[in-house]
């Protein structure tokens, strides 16, 4: 009989600071879009957009070309301060490609 072993390579992480609290819904809130410029987010983000306007009453999306320059500077302070002075209850980062 032959015994085999798998290990698992992916490791762990270790989250330093916690999600921010999830909002209790979508409906009436602001909701700010950055893109990651991944594999079809010129497509997907938009789609997304589209299907949350659909789904959840007054919400407003504000799509990534209401950030200048935050799709290129994802991460950086200046970017941080964009987003918070623009209002937004909640922000969509990426595409997840």
């Amino acid at each position: 009989m032959v015994k085999l072993e798998f290990y698992d390579p992916s490791g762990t992480l270790d989250a330093s600071k916690p999600y921010a609290t999830r909002l209790p819904s979508l409906a009436g809130k602001r909701i700010g879009m950055l893109s990651n410029g991944q594999w079809q987010a010129f497509r997907m983000l938009p789609l997304l957009k589209t299907l949350l306007q659909a789904d959840f009453p007054g919400i407003e999306v504000l799509s990534e070309d209401h950030y200048p320059q935050g799709n290129t500077k994802i991460g950086t302070a200046e970017v941080v301060q964009m987003v918070k002075d623009s209002g937004v209850d909640a922000v969509i980062v990426g595409n997840a490609a």
